[in-house]
């Protein structure tokens, strides 16, 4: 690989010296997160399974910069008994014992339970991987998923598109974050810009969500090359953000205005996550 960094972080052939990535990433973290992508994609059997290895901890590790505590997750909540849940022993306690003075069984009526709150936030992160999306962008694709599986790890669903749409995770899927992670590291851009199949697919996953406000998150540079308009698409979105990159944000825009979302430009793959979460808020 013709970069520097790369003689930095690996002196031998096949090995990733780990104390020097993460100097460079608190140093250069948008170069170092695009070698990452380039080691994840290596001819080099052994240095793609080490950087496989390293990829999830880095990405995830960005990911949590500058998170809030909570995660818009679901969450416990105290519920009465009789909903459903397990037993509150600390809650119920008084209850418990004034039945057991009375003689009796306290009734589900008296005492609490704990039980999981609805998940208040569902993503779709729309991938863009047509050719004008190669290199650093879909490198910020990466650090976006994981953005997203930080901020709605009950419910997130990622779907790449380019002439066709293509389903990574399904909203109510189980791949951990990691896989899902090395998946779109590996991923390369090429062809057309299908973006309106791309804003249905993502509709389509989040019809069978849980959670009452439902995003999708589309990192594109909105730019559809398949010559179908993609604002009818887009105003069937109950929420859209768009992250697209810097140097070409007109068209984003534009999208943004006509659909009623929201959008940012991305200075880089580090500056995903404080974006997205800035445009949640």
């Amino acid at each position: 690989m013709n970069n520097p960094l790369f003689a930095q972080i690996s002196p031998e052939v096949g090995e990733i010296d780990e104390a020097a990535m993460d100097e460079a990433m608190k140093v250069s973290p948008d170069e170092m997160m695009a070698l990452l992508g380039d080691m994840v994609r290596a001819t080099d059997e052994k240095l793609r399974a080490r950087a496989k290895e390293l990829a999830a901890r880095i990405v995830l590790d960005r990911a949590r910069v500058g998170q809030p505590g909570s995660r818009g997750s679901a969450r416990m909540r105290r519920i009465p008994a009789d909903r459903g849940g397990d037993i509150d022993i600390d809650s119920s306690f008084e209850a418990i014992t004034e039945a057991h003075a009375a003689g009796r069984e306290p009734s589900l009526e008296e005492i609490w339970a704990r039980d999981w709150a609805k998940s208040e936030l569902a993503i779709c992160l729309l991938l863009d991987t047509s050719g004008s999306m190669s290199g650093d962008r879909l490198t910020s694709s990466a650090i976006t998923a994981a953005a997203c599986a930080w901020r709605a790890p009950g419910e997130y669903a990622i779907v790449k598109f380019a002439r066709e749409a293509e389903i990574i995770r399904p909203i109510d899927g189980r791949r951990t974050a990691g896989e899902v992670i090395n998946d779109v590291l590996a991923l390369r851009g090429h062809g057309v810009t299908g973006l309106a199949g791309g804003l249905k697919a993502a509709v389509d996953q989040l019809a069978g969500a849980r959670a009452q406000r439902r995003v999708v998150v589309l990192l594109s540079d909105c730019r559809e090359t398949d010559d179908v308009d993609p604002v009818p698409a887009a105003s069937t979105v109950d929420e859209l953000v768009i992250l697209t990159p810097d140097d070409d944000v007109s068209a984003a825009e534009k999208l943004a205005q006509v659909a009623g979302g929201k959008w940012a430009a991305l200075s880089g793959p580090s500056a995903a996550p404080a974006l997205l979460m800035e445009l949640l808020a």
